[in-house]
């Protein structure tokens, strides 16, 4: 018994040594191997996927799979443009390119050395042919591609996947988009500042308006938007205006072949109503597009104010004053562009383009004063105003792209000009306790004229360094032509206030040129640049005031803008980033005009011809990792800004004969921008997006930032008793603050899927004003319908209706509390059909047009 069961134990130990040697055996052959794989040095290897017709397969599957051991091999997506990248172990490797409509595709390939292994061609399916698959593709692109993506000098966001402002406009969609926030007011600040510059297509544009209002961030609607791209940090070939960084608003080109289109249309409440296409046609060397629009939309805005002054000494007096403005208006907005581009050749393209955008608008507010001041009995007025605003807008681009070989060596002309028309008329009815007091009505017409010309030449140096360089000349003029009149109950006629009634033009030129060098060691990318500035602003202003004299002011500065860029590869994933740039914040011509406007005889906003330009130096140091499921890029940020522009307001003491016939006192409120002290901000700007599960994603961004204000301003004024004092507004302050916004997308089939996103925006505070934190949350839905030909959605902005601006402010002798909402709670639904025709043309390989920035995208002008 004892021999059996030693026999048993023999065998059963001898089993077990067995198979741990076999598995120790096969554990050290694959950790061996492994070490062998990560030991070997790895190479840099990039190429292209086209079709028979040569042109760029977008999002295709190619996989490197190694013939001698799959530890080996990698995979990676081309990108929009049929590119791709990664790093390989020198070897032998069948190389399999997989696209929605294309035959599975084999080629074997020897990897020796770094480098570009050409373009791969791949055959379409043989049913390919008058079939819809464009709406495929779609959907393979939004499971795949990511909402936004991390690049040496910019991200860049994609709205397609954004379910929350579906049906909306541009405005909307800024809402959703990372490092970016949107106030009450329709004000765009990025990392806490508003000096933001807008450009569409690489340009500055007549579509924006004079002054980048809301108006016209809610006329271009969000359909027609490809991407966003977000520089927080601009390098020397982008201008130098825009001290927070640069939107770059991408519209829309179908670059698929033959004839090709979408309609949207709009419903929603507050009540709103849009219908905007989208379309284009592709054969042979010529393209064409048209996209158009139109829609209606009701808005309304809440603002109310209590200012409570200090240091009265008049017995019996009441030191408070309070003003609620409650105001409609009904916007009509149309829009349409259509363009060509035309290949000469395969090395030489030209396009045309032309653009008009209409927007009205008719305004009605009722703005009650209850004044109690002085020692008079309780005042209270009410001022109804009703506007008509008309805008329209033109602008036309040409330009020509020419290659001079397959290297890279090209160089891109356009020329652009834009012109803006806006019409506002204004009719005020003021009165007081029910009695007639005054009207005013206001005629304010608004001119602008923009020519833009640009250069761009682009020099590739070996396989890894490249040489950029071009010139730009910006010429804008805008005239203003105010007439403000006024009636009372003592001058029943009406007649000119000299002081508002004025003309004035602004005309700027400037003379930009840049250099820049970008090339790459190892896995150090560096790229330095350097942007000269040369800037003329002339201002003639004259008013209607014989006490008044003519201004003409004359001003002109040179600059240098510098900029560096370091990027330093991990791995093929994950990246630190490092750059510096110095940037310059132009005032508005609009500040910069004595008087402006007259819409309020309570508030008055003066222009100040002397503001000059404040610049800033800014620093970001960052880190990007970018996985299938998730993407993570934490910056941290510096940034010091001089001579910086703040909001001086200020109280005067006003004496008027009232609708009984008595002397009244009363106080009026003036704003004023000001140069002053500096400004600095930092923080950690944490953007992230994760593909939790199969139906559940996150895209979010925090802000964690610090403030330090600087700047105190002595001023004349008088006291609540009519006394001059030299009063003191100070600006000193420092502090912490945060915005986040997270955005949770479900997928509860392949048709179906809902988003809610939720906003935050911390308090700030400096000595002088105290700005209360804000929230909102949305929520949106979409069902893909027609068998893929078309979308429905749904979406509420600001479910709970908490979207709204309060702040406190401390001046010398009072302190105001002030509530604005901008726009209540509202919903929209939509639905977008999509349609193509005929087949799948081919065509020849197109150059990117001249509309191409530095990364080849032929959507994009390439700024200067």
């Amino acid at each position: 018994m004892i021999t059996i069961l030693s026999k048993e134990y023999l065998m059963n130990q001898t089993e077990i040594i067995s198979i741990f040697t076999k598995k120790t055996l096969g554990l050290t052959f694959v950790l061996s191997a492994a070490a062998f794989a990560f030991a070997q040095d790895k190479v840099g290897v990039s190429g292209t996927i086209v079709d028979k017709s040569n042109q760029p397969v977008a999002y295709a599957s190619v996989t490197f799979s190694n013939k001698a051991t799959k530890l080996l091999s990698d995979a990676t997506l081309t990108d929009e443009k049929g590119n791709y990248k990664l790093d390989l172990t020198p070897g032998n490797y069948d190389v399999i390119v997989e696209a929605i409509d294309y035959k599975k595709s084999v080629i074997n390939k020897q990897i020796t050395t770094a480098g570009s292994i050409g373009a791969l061609s791949i055959e379409p399916e043989a049913t390919n042919t008058n079939l819809k698959t464009q709406d495929i593709q779609g959907v393979v692109i939004t499971a795949t591609a990511k909402p936004y993506k991390v690049e040496l000098d910019k991200r860049t966001y994609d709205p397609s996947q954004d379910i929350v402002s579906k049906g909306g406009n541009l405005q909307d969609v800024l809402s959703n988009v990372p490092s970016v926030s949107v106030d009450t007011d329709g004000t765009v600040s990025m990392r806490g500042s508003s000096n933001v510059r807008f450009l569409i297509n690489g340009k500055p544009s007549a579509l924006l308006g004079i002054d980048d209002g809301a108006n016209a961030l809610q006329s271009i609607p969000a359909d027609q938007i490809e991407r966003i791209e977000v520089i927080t940090n601009p390098s020397s070939k982008f201008e130098a205006s825009g001290t927070a960084g640069i939107l770059n608003i991408i519209l829309k080109k179908n670059k698929k072949t033959g004839f090709n289109g979408s309609v949207t249309g709009t419903l929603g409440y507050l009540p709103q109503t849009n219908l905007n296409t989208n379309l284009s046609w592709r054969k042979g060397n010529l393209t064409w597009f048209l996209n158009g629009g139109g829609g209606y939309r009701e808005s309304k805005n809440t603002n109310r104010t209590d200012n409570y002054f200090t240091n009265v000494t008049k017995i019996g007096s009441t030191v408070q004053s309070n003003q609620e403005n409650i105001s409609e208006s009904q916007n009509k907005n149309y829009n349409a562009s259509g363009g060509i581009v035309y290949d000469f050749s395969d090395k030489t393209s030209f396009n045309l383009s032309g653009t008009v955008r209409t927007f009205d608008s008719e305004n009605s507010g009722n703005v009650t004063y209850n004044n109690q001041l002085f020692s008079a009995p309780d005042t209270f007025r009410n001022r109804l105003t009703n506007s008509v605003n008309n805008n329209l807008a033109f602008q036309g681009d040409i330009g020509l792209d020419h290659k001079f070989d397959d290297k890279g060596q090209n160089i891109a002309l356009s020329l652009s000009l834009q012109s803006n028309r806006s019409y506002n008329d204004t009719n005020i009815d003021e009165t007081n306790n029910g009695n007639f007091e005054l009207q005013n009505i206001i005629n304010q017409t608004t001119k602008n004229k923009t020519l833009i010309g640009k250069a761009d030449y682009e020099l590739p140096i070996g396989e890894n360094s490249r040489i950029e360089a071009g010139y730009r000349i910006d010429i804008n003029q805008n005239d203003y032509d105010n007439d403000v009149r006024e009636s009372t109950v003592n001058v029943p006629l009406l007649n000119f206030l000299g002081t508002y009634t004025y003309e004035a033009r602004y005309k700027e030129m400037f003379n930009a040129g840049y250099l820049q060098f970008k090339s790459k060691i190892g896995k150090l990318g560096y790229q330095v640049g350097v942007r000269n500035e040369y800037s003329n602003i002339d201002i003639d202003y004259a008013n209607l005031n014989p006490e008044d004299e003519d201004i003409r002011s004359r001003k002109s500065y040179n600059n240098l803008f510098p900029s560096v860029y370091l990027s330093y590869e991990l791995a093929k994933d994950s990246q630190f980033l490092l750059n510096y740039t110095r940037r310059i914040d132009r005032p508005r011509s609009f500040f910069l005009i004595p008087n402006p406007n007259y819409n309020d005889n309570q508030n008055i906003f003066d222009g100040n011809i002397d503001l000059n330009p404040s610049y800033v130096d800014s620093y970001e140091f960052g880190y990007s990792i970018s996985k299938k499921k998730f993407t993570i890029n934490p910056t941290i940020y510096y940034r010091h800004q001089t001579d910086d522009t703040k909001m001086l307001v200020y109280n005067e003491k006003e004496t008027f004969t009232n609708s009984l016939g008595q002397q009244e006192d009363r106080i009026v409120f003036h704003t004023k921008p000001i140069n002053l002290g500096s400004d600095d901000r930092f923080g950690l700007d944490l953007n992230f997006n994760w593909d939790a599960t199969s139906w559940l994603k996150f895209l979010g961004n925090v802000d964690l930032f610090g403030y330090k204000t600087k700047g105190s301003v002595l001023y004349n004024t008088l006291d609540n008793d009519g006394n001059p004092i030299i009063a003191t507004a100070d600006f000193n302050g420092s502090g912490f603050s945060t915005r986040a916004r997270l955005t949770s997308t479900f997928k509860i089939d392949k048709t179906f899927s809902f988003q809610l996103q939720g906003f935050y925006r911390g308090g700030q505070k400096t000595a002088y004003q105290d700005r209360k934190d804000m929230y909102a949350l949305n929520l949106g839905a979409s069902k893909t319908i027609w068998n893929g030909n078309g979308t429905l959605s749904f979406n509420v902005q600001d479910i709970f209706n908490t979207r709204a601006m309060r702040s406190t402010t401390y001046g010398e002798n009072f302190t105001r509390e002030s509530y604005m909402q901008w726009q209540p709670r509202q919903f929209a639904v939509s639905l977008t059909y999509r349609f193509k025709q005929g087949e799948k043309i081919e065509q020849p390989k197109r150059k990117k047009d001249v509309n191409s920035n530095a990364t080849g995208d032929d959507q994009q002008g390439g700024p200067m």
